[in-house]
């Protein structure tokens, strides 16, 4: 996987990529607006080597005056995404489930 060229993985792809010597780091952000946070689902089950990322700790800001989901602090992105496994020049998958909003806050904020 390289670049923005390619910003959907097929599952038979991704798989294979898990599998070879340098698998890209893989983020877990499933998340709900009406419900728990997706770490118990994380806990029930999920891709190998996902680590789960909240969407509410650190794909956002606080709620306030920038609105209810603003944007993170940058360093505080860098450091949820550095703790998750991210790095400069190496592939990153994330992955949600149900209608997306947690993949694409992920995109959208790592973009």
């Amino acid at each position: 996987m390289s670049g923005t060229e390619e910003l959907l993985v097929e599952a038979d792809r991704l798989a294979a990529e898990l599998d070879s010597a340098d698998p890209p780091a893989l983020l877990d952000v499933r998340w709900r607006l009406a419900g728990p946070p997706g770490r118990d689902d994380h806990a029930a089950g999920h891709l190998p080597g996902a680590v789960f990322v909240d969407l509410d700790a650190a794909l956002c800001g606080p709620p306030g005056a920038a609105g209810r989901h603003p944007l993170p602090d940058p360093a505080v992105l860098q450091a949820a995404l550095r703790a998750a496994g991210d790095r400069a020049g190496h592939p990153l998958v994330v992955y949600d489930r149900g209608a997306a909003l947690g993949g694409a806050r992920a995109w959208w904020a790592v973009g």
